[in-house]
């Protein structure tokens, strides 16, 4: 009895720490009732008085328990905070039945409306048209299509009536192209690969990059392909472990093509100077490859500083900026504590940037200086912690989740203004001053954030299972998808 007072003590007083995530108090949690579990079963043998035939009895009935246990249920994954999602084992699995390819013409209708790459055409987040409408009581989204997908984390990159993903279908790795308007399958390209942990969920986790008429996209096992966006015929690929020497990651190959001035450039993370890699966007051919930081999960992302361009690109345990032109490393500041580091950096001045990671490692913000060997930390905060959703800056304050918090900081020093609604481990976008939020349990949040309050305006339900795929808007049209399906909405506008 006492083992147990003292255990429950020790959750009572995990649990009430303010300052740790709620991975850590969870993780923590677990670890207090494991060993309190073996502590147990290890008195009732050797350390009560009862007689032996009654201790062999009690430890078959515990045996057969967790057997049972273990033959009904199945772990199918955890959520952001590291909630064990379980099921039981005779729900289906099968692989969902593959759609009948459309053919589509080769006519692509662009427009300045289009959502080309992971975080729209900016790579921020941050959108600036539509206009939303935001009375949903009276006009409410509503779902033009709704279908399954193979399994992943990918988003969609929207070019006309194109929608591109990557998804799973059993030993397959799908790069797959969807009419917008329906739903229908208009191309799809196919490689046989397949990433498959608990933890980390099946299938591919990055978000296909469009540019002129070629789709640009990296496999959860590193295959990277160069695509026709027409057809979807392949034009080029490489393997990134083959060309960095390197292992697949813990969480898989996560980080988004970025493609510009001729060519794509992503992260293997590979040893000897092989961290990042460039190749010619026509022909694959490799240009530079530069760092040995290591990989991580975030994606590159090019941005002028103190009038200078940089590549940026977390590694293992640092923030890392290369030359765009020949890949040689300009600094490396270390950052994070091993821990995944995954939300991109944010420009909030034309010579300064803020980066944050969940895992308690917090957001700092650091200024480059012309001339100067490295850029210097400004202040570090442990008021937001971005494990993977990905913060937007409006009018000098970041907005963006907080170990499942939406919450907002001011760039100047680093304070939190407020800390309200816990969302889970989502995805947003920034539209005008309004702010779409897809919440882990799949429900679509819309927001009007100010420096004094989150300002939570309508909600709708979407899905009813773990959503960490990040969102896409084109127009009045809205891509939300997770590892189970997809969902189109139509999103009621602002009259013009």
């Amino acid at each position: 009895m006492g083992l147990v007072v003292l255990t429950l003590a020790a959750i009572v007083l995990v649990r009430s720490q303010p300052d740790w995530p709620f991975q850590q108090r969870n993780l923590a949690t677990y670890v207090l009732l494991i060993l309190t579990s073996i502590g147990l079963l290890l008195w009732w043998l050797f350390g009560s008085r009862v007689r032996w035939r009654t201790r062999f009895r009690g430890l078959v009935w515990v045996l057969l328990v967790v057997g049972l246990v273990a033959a009904l249920f199945r772990l199918k994954g955890v959520t952001g905070d590291f909630v064990p999602i379980v099921e039981f084992r005779w729900r289906s699995t099968s692989i969902i039945e593959s759609p009948t390819i459309v053919r589509p013409g080769t006519t692509i209708s662009r427009s300045a409306e289009d959502f080309p790459q992971f975080l729209g055409p900016n790579r921020d987040g941050m959108l600036f048209r539509p206009t939303l409408s935001t009375n949903w009581s009276e006009s409410p989204p509503r779902v033009a299509w709704r279908q399954p997908i193979g399994e992943g984390w990918s988003g969609f990159a929207l070019v006309g009536e194109r929608a591109i993903t990557q998804e799973q279908r059993g030993l397959e790795e799908w790069i797959s192209a969807y009419n917008l308007s329906d739903g229908q399958l208009l191309w799809v390209h196919t490689n046989l690969a397949r990433y498959d942990t608990t933890i980390a969920g099946i299938g591919p986790r990055a978000t296909p990059t469009v540019v002129s008429n070629r789709v640009y996209t990296l496999g959860a096992t590193g295959i990277l392909d160069c695509l026709d966006l027409a057809t979807g015929r392949r034009i080029w690929t490489r393997l990134l472990t083959e060309d960095a020497a390197c292992s697949i990651p813990e969480w898989g190959f996560a980080g988004s093509p970025w493609v510009e001035a001729g060519q794509v450039v992503v992260q293997a993370g590979g040893a000897d100077g092989k961290s990042l890699l460039s190749y010619r966007a026509d022909s694959g051919e490799p240009i530079w490859s530069g760092g040995s930081a290591g990989v991580n999960y975030s994606s590159p992302f090019r941005v002028t500083l103190a009038g200078k361009p940089y590549l940026l690109i977390f590694g293992r345990r640092s923030f890392v900026a290369h030359d765009p032109a020949t890949g040689a490393v300009l600094w490396d500041v270390p950052f994070g504590t091993g821990m995944p580091l995954v939300a991109n950096p944010i420009v909030v001045t034309p010579n300064r940037i803020l980066i944050t990671a969940g895992y308690n490692v917090g957001a700092e913000l650091l200024e480059v200086i012309p001339g100067a060997s490295a850029p210097i930390s400004i202040w570090k905060s442990k008021r937001l912690k971005a494990k993977f959703a990905n913060p937007v800056l409006r009018g000098g304050f970041v907005y963006g989740l907080d170990d499942g918090m939406l919450a907002c900081l001011d760039v100047r020093d680093g304070s939190q203004r407020w800390k309200e609604g816990r969302y889970g481990h989502g995805q947003g976008l920034l539209l005008g001053e309004l702010y779409l939020l897809m919440s882990e349990p799949g429900e679509l949040i819309l927001l009007r954030p100010t420096p004094d309050h989150p300002n939570e305006l309508a909600r709708f339900p979407v899905f009813d299972s773990k959503t960490w795929n990040p969102i896409a808007v084109r127009g009045d049209r809205l891509l939300a998808r997770n590892d189970k399906e997809v969902a189109c909405l139509e999103i009621p506008l602002a009259s013009r």
